[in-house]
């Protein structure tokens, strides 16, 4: 007698997780989608009346805009989602990666009469990629423009935590979340205000995109949050193993060609 036993809890996970995905995905893809058509046949019945086909044009560049940025953050999603580990790790500024992203969101704040503050220690840097950290970093800092009132704060720093770590703090003086929240902010498509995050843009994958980065970089993200006294959102990232003066062939990694380039320091510890 041979008895064979085969665990398929995981598969089974899976493909729960494949099909709420999918499900997920339609629905959000029809809201855009739907609206677009119902204002194309709005301007072709208001032909005639050229400020009816100006407003309606300028709200059709809104849904297309949203539906953009959806079908973007759902790529995004879907590969970080693929790639358990970088392939091929650089030397990345964290402070340079703060810049780039607030910049990005500083026209927003700005409508808004927000603060952007921003400090930022030397020598913080990790191995990583750049172009997933800017992402990640913007993303908490467009949530926390979006979700803070006219003339309050937003804070963003870039330090070396006391053991090494490499921490991106971002805080705001918004709304916050309320703490039985807290446990599905991270969840794809999840939304603690809905019609809000609709009304401001919002793809509900944001913060899922910024979990995964950090996964994929060997960190995490956490939040801390209370009604009324804002939030505030932290990467945390492994220290460097290694710093710029060392040899790269020594660990088994391809030097680039800005080594070089580099004045000799002491390693990062």
């Amino acid at each position: 007698v041979l008895l064979l036993v085969e665990d398929r809890s995981h598969a089974y996970l899976v493909e729960e997780v494949r099909r709420d995905f999918l499900a997920n995905v339609s629905h959000e893809l029809k809201t855009p989608v739907g609206g677009i058509l119902l204002l194309a046949e709005a301007v072709k019945g208001a032909r005639d009346d050229p400020e009816a086909v100006a407003r309606f044009a300028k709200r059709m560049r809104k849904e297309a805009r949203r539906l953009d940025h959806l079908v973007t953050d759902i790529v995004q999603l879907s590969r970080l989602q693929s790639e358990d580990r970088l392939s091929d790790p650089v030397e990345v500024d964290l402070a340079r990666v703060v810049n780039e992203a607030v910049d990005d969101v500083r026209v927003a704040a700005e409508e808004k009469e927000i603060d952007l503050v921003i400090v930022s220690d030397k020598r913080c840097w990790v191995w990583g990629d750049r172009g997933l950290l800017v992402t990640a970093v913007r993303n908490l800092v467009v949530n926390a423009v979006a979700y803070s009132g006219s003339g309050t704060r937003v804070a963003i720093r870039a330090r070396v935590a006391p053991d090494g770590a490499r921490e991106v703090i971002v805080t705001d003086q918004g709304t916050g979340i309320p703490e039985s929240e807290l446990g599905r902010i991270f969840e794809r498509f999840y939304r603690v205000d809905a019609a809000r995050s609709r009304s401001t843009g919002g793809t509900g994958l944001g913060l899922s995109i910024v979990k995964h980065v950090c996964a994929n970089h060997g960190g995490d993200v956490t939040v801390w949050s209370e009604l009324g006294r804002g939030s505030t959102f932290t990467i945390r990232l492994p220290a460097p193993s290694y710093g710029p003066s060392e040899t790269k062939a020594d660990t088994g990694i391809p030097a680039s060609p800005s080594d070089t380039d580099q004045p000799k320091e002491t390693p990062v510890p």
